[in-house]
């Protein structure tokens, strides 16, 4: 029989993959299967067809349905050009803070639920336990529909989902939707002496970034629903973090990429939003062609995130306040595969160790204490399950 790691000797192992999400998961992957086979735990794959990616499910206990699912997400965020002081893709333990890429968002929960996975099967549980890891979360949750669809016909259907995202281990209920286009304006080059000739892509596209900035303003201005509240910020955002595009200073750009990316209040509808964006996109489009016919904008979907509603007397979140004993009211602003497990038909909760405040940066840490309480959180949730 295989040797019972830690959670902190699997969490090691699991950042020695350097798992970024341009990059290819599956010896990853192949490690945890591996793993879990040698504990006897059959595990089962979902296979991107279109890249190098794999998803993992699994499931101990008794073969029958209602089972808790312990979610995370194989992919991490990229270091390039970050100023790390150790080796991101090892575990570094100082000053009460274990660092390395992964460590919070989220192969530190990814750690907890394999050992919780290994002890609940030895344990012989009486109530079911599942494990499901995804790819592609960091790039728009991409990975989780495909897998989650894949689990229902090799799976009994697990119950009550507990997503591991940073949370601080307090239960988390209610998260913004999203929703992005990549954005390519395809204009006309002229000399800038002559711009009037020909169409700027990079001017064109500031309009549509102008609107995000009205939408805003408008947004922020507009008094929230009651469900809106709950949020910081309390109303939806619009935003354009990168662009690109232009050849030189004095020629009109023939190309502007950009994305537009929309996070949603529970309330309203993202599609509409989407749909609101389309026609600002159609109006800029219509003046680029009174110049020259031959220009155009391009959008394409980049993800689509459903919110995390709030359920009444959900199980998810009744089992982690029952754990934690956390009976405040938690809701963020970022998305997660919550909403996708949600939207499937499962009760979901969002509580996981660490602060969301080190994700993606530099020197990302988890505090030991924040990881020993979601080890506790384990050991308590497998105790349950034996009962």
């Amino acid at each position: 029989m295989a040797e019972r790691m830690t959670p902190f000797a699997l969490m090691e192992k699991l950042i020695s993959f350097p798992t970024v999400s341009r990059d290819t998961n599956i010896p990853l992957i192949d490690w945890v299967a591996g793993y879990l086979d040698g504990h006897g735990i059959e595990s089962h794959r979902y296979i991107d067809p279109e890249q190098p990616k794999h998803a993992l499910f699994a499931h101990v206990g008794p073969w029958e349905e209602g089972a808790i699912v312990l979610s995370g997400h194989t992919d991490v965020v990229p270091v390039d050009g970050q100023p790390w002081d150790t080796d991101p893709f090892s575990v570094v333990e100082k000053n009460g803070k274990y660092y390395g890429r992964g460590t919070c968002d989220m192969k530190g929960f990814d750690a907890l639920a394999l050992w919780a996975l290994v002890e609940a099967h030895h344990a012989g549980v009486k109530r079911p336990l599942q494990i499901a890891l995804s790819f592609d979360e960091e790039v728009g949750c991409t990975g989780a529909p495909p897998m989650i669809k894949a689990m229902q016909p090799v799976l009994p259907k697990g119950s009550a989902v507990i997503v591991g995202e940073p949370s601080t281990m307090q239960a988390v209920t209610g998260h913004k939707g999203g929703t992005g286009f990549n954005t390519h304006v395809v204009g006309f080059e002229v000399h800038s002496s002559l711009l009037h000739t020909g169409v700027n892509a990079i001017m064109a596209g500031a309009k549509l970034i102008e609107w995000a900035n009205e939408m805003n303003t408008e947004n922020m201005g507009r008094k929230p629903s009651a469900l809106a509240a709950m949020f910081d910020p309390p109303f939806t955002t619009v935003h354009v973090g990168m662009i690109e595009g232009g050849t030189a200073h004095n020629i009109t750009a023939k190309d502007c990429f950009f994305a537009m990316d929309f996070r949603v209040v529970p309330g309203e509808n993202k599609d509409a939003w989407g749909t609101a964006y389309l026609k600002k996109v159609r109006e800029v489009e219509k003046q680029m062609q009174k110049v020259v016919a031959d220009t155009r904008i391009e959008v394409t979907p980049r993800f689509d995130v459903p919110a995390l509603e709030p359920e009444e007397d959900g199980e998810a979140e009744t089992l982690v306040r029952q754990i934690t004993g956390d009976n405040a009211s938690h809701k963020v602003s970022y998305g997660t595969e919550a909403g996708q497990f949600q939207e499937a038909g499962y009760s979901a909760v969002i509580c996981g160790p660490g602060d969301i405040a080190q994700a993606h940066q530099p020197n990302e840490f988890i505090e030991v204490a924040q990881f020993n309480a979601g080890h506790d959180f384990m050991r308590k949730l497998v105790a349950r399950l034996q009962s």
